[in-house]
C-alpha cells in the first residue's frame, strides 16, 4: 500500500510540474507576443500621430496670419489684427498680391467743404485743388453731421459696391455686439479681427481635411437627407441677385459633440449634386467647431456640394473681409431670452452689378465683406434659389432622435418671445431692387422634431416662427 501510494504521489507531482513549466511556456509566449504587439504598436501609433500633429502645425502656420495686436475674449477667444492684405482670403491664386476692395470709402487726401458752400464754389475749388473734371466722376458728395460743424465731403467710390434700393419696412434692431468688442477694444484700420485657430480646435474635428468644413450629404432640393434636418421657406423658379432678413438670435442646447444648431439665409443655385453652389450666413452653435455653446456669427461657401471646396468664416481662401470690427466665428452677446427681450441680427447678401462679388451686409449698413465671383461657377451670375431658416445635425448616438434644439427649442405655435422667428424677408432682383417674397414655400423635414409657421403684417412684412425641441414624445 504505501508503495503503491508513493508511486501516486510521485506521478502526481510529476503531473503538475509539467503543468506549470507548460503554463509558463505559454505565459512566455503571450508575454513575447504582448512585447511584439507593443513594439508595433508604438513604433507605428506615434509616427502616425507626429504626421497628424505636423499636419496641423503646418494648417495652423498658414491659417493664422501675422497680427499688429491682439484682443483676449471673457469667452476665451484670441482675437487676432491681422493687415486686411494679409487675410486667408488672399492666399487664393487669383487674389494673392491683390488688396480688399475698400468698403470704408476713405480716399486720401480726404477734402472738406463747408456745408454752405454753393456748388459752384466746390466745383472750383476742385480746380484749384487739382481734380480733374473725369476723376470728379468718381467722388460723391454727402452730409456728415458732427457734434460742432456739418461738411460736405468728397470720397473715393470706386470700390464701394451698389447698394440695392431698400423697399419701405420697419426695422427696430439695436447694434450688434459680440463679446470680444465689449471692452471697448476693436482692430486698427486697416487691419481685421480674426478668431485665432488653435491645435485643440482642429484636433475636435478629428482631421485637418474635416475641420471648417461641413460633412459631405446629399443634397436633395427639399433640403433633407443626410443626417440634417430643416424648418425653412423658400423661393425659386425666379432668377434671385440677394437676400435679406431680420433673424432672431438664440442659444439653441446642442447635445451632442458632432451636431449644430444654426440659422441662417442661403443663396442657392446648381443642379442639387455634385456641382451645388451655395452662400450662406447667419448664427450658429457649434460645439465641434468653436469648443462652446454660445451661438456665432458664421458665413459658408461651397461650389461642390459641401465636398471639397468651401469653409466656414475665414477658415481657407475665399470669403474677403473689409471690415476692422466684426469677428466672423466670434460670439454674440446678448442673445434673447423665453418671456424676456429678443435680439435680431440683420443680414442682406446680394450681388453688386458693378462689380459682380455676393458681398454681406451686417445690420443696418454695416459692410463686412464679399465673396469674390470668380469662386462660383452658377452663382456667377445670380441664384436660383434663396432659403431661409434652421437646421439641425441629427446624428442619432443615444439611438433616437437627437435632443439638439433648434432656434429657441420651442415650437413654432409658442410665437413672440417663445418661438425664434425671421422677419422682413426680401428678394433682391435683377435691377438691384430688395422686394418682398412671392410664391413662399414652406417646410419642416419632420415637424414633430421642428415645425414652422408663417405669416405676413404690415410691421414684419413676410416673417415665420420656427423650431422645437428635437426629441419629445412625438419625436422619439
Amino acid at each position: 500500500m504505501a508503495s503503491s501510494s508513493s508511486f501516486s504521489s510521485s506521478t502526481v507531482t510529476s503531473k503538475f510540474i509539467g503543468f506549470l513549466l507548460l503554463l509558463s511556456s505559454l505565459q512566455l509566449d503571450l508575454s513575447l507576443g504582448s512585447d511584439l504587439h507593443y513594439k508595433n504598436q508604438t513604433s507605428f501609433r506615434p509616427k502616425k500621430e507626429i504626421q497628424n500633429l505636423r499636419r496641423i502645425e503646418e494648417y495652423l502656420k498658414r491659417i493664422n496670419k501675422p497680427s499688429i495686436k491682439t484682443i483676449h475674449s471673457p469667452d476665451g477667444d484670441v482675437i487676432e489684427c491681422v493687415p486686411s492684405h494679409l487675410q486667408p482670403a488672399f492666399d487664393h491664386p487669383q487674389l494673392r498680391g491683390q488688396k480688399p476692395l475698400d468698403s470704408t470709402c476713405r480716399s486720401k487726401p480726404e477734402i472738406k467743404f463747408q456745408r454752405n458752400m454753393k456748388l459752384v464754389f466746390l466745383l472750383a475749388a476742385t480746380s484749384t485743388l487739382g481734380i480733374s473734371a473725369i476723376s470728379l466722376s468718381l467722388y460723391k458728395i454727402y452730409l456728415v453731421i458732427e457734434k460742432k460743424s456739418d461738411y460736405i465731403y468728397m470720397e473715393n467710390m470706386q470700390d464701394l459696391p451698389e447698394m440695392p434700393s431698400i423697399a419701405n419696412e420697419t426695422t427696430n434692431e439695436e447694434s450688434f455686439n459680440q463679446l470680444w468688442s465689449q471692452s471697448g477694444e476693436c482692430c486698427p484700420i486697416g487691419s481685421i479681427p480674426i478668431r485665432r485657430t488653435t491645435k485643440t480646435d482642429v484636433l475636435r474635428a478629428r482631421s485637418v481635411r474635416r475641420f471648417g468644413r461641413r460633412l459631405k450629404k446629399p443634397i436633395r432640393r427639399d433640403s433633407s437627407g443626410g443626417g440634417h434636418e430643416h424648418a425653412v421657406v423658400f423661393v425659386n423658379g425666379e432668377q434671385y441677385y440677394g437676400a435679406k432678413a431680420s433673424i432672431n438670435v438664440w442659444a439653441p442646447r446642442v447635445t451632442d459633440a458632432y451636431e449644430f444648431s444654426l440659422s441662417q439665409i442661403w443663396l442657392i443655385s446648381g443642379s442639387f449634386g455634385h456641382d451645388l453652389n451655395t452662400i450662406e450666413a447667419g448664427w450658429q452653435v457649434s460645439p465641434e467647431l468653436y469648443g462652446d455653446n454660445y451661438p456665432r456669427f458664421f458665413t459658408y461657401w461651397t461650389t461642390d456640394a459641401y465636398q471639397a471646396t468651401g469653409c466656414y468664416n475665414l477658415l481657407c481662401s475665399g470669403f474677403v473681409q473689409t471690415n476692422n470690427k466684426i469677428a466672423i466665428g466670434a460670439a454674440i452677446s446678448p442673445r434673447s431670452s423665453y418671456n424676456g427681450r429678443q435680439f435680431d441680427l440683420g443680414l442682406m447678401i446680394w450681388k453688386d452689378p458693378k462689380h459682380g462679388h455676393w458681398w454681406l451686409e451686417l445690420g443696418n449698413g454695416l459692410l463686412v465683406g464679399y465673396w469674390p465671383v470668380f469662386l462660383f461657377s452658377h452663382l456667377r451670375s445670380h441664384a436660383s434659389m434663396v432659403q431661409f431658416g434652421g437646421e439641425v445635425v441629427n446624428s442619432r448616438s443615444s439611438g433616437g432622435h437627437t435632443g439638439t434644439q433648434m432656434g429657441s427649442g420651442h415650437f413654432a405655435d409658442e410665437g413672440f418671445e417663445k418661438a425664434a422667428y425671421f422677419r422682413n424677408l426680401q428678394v433682391v432682383d435683377w435691377d438691384n431692387n430688395l422686394l418682398p417674397l412671392s410664391n413662399l414655400h414652406v417646410l419642416a423635414d419632420h415637424p414633430a422634431c421642428y415645425n414652422i409657421r408663417q405669416g405676413k403684417n404690415n410691421v414684419w412684412g413676410t416673417y415665420f416662427y420656427y423650431g422645437g425641441p428635437g426629441r419629445n414624445p412625438r419625436c422619439p
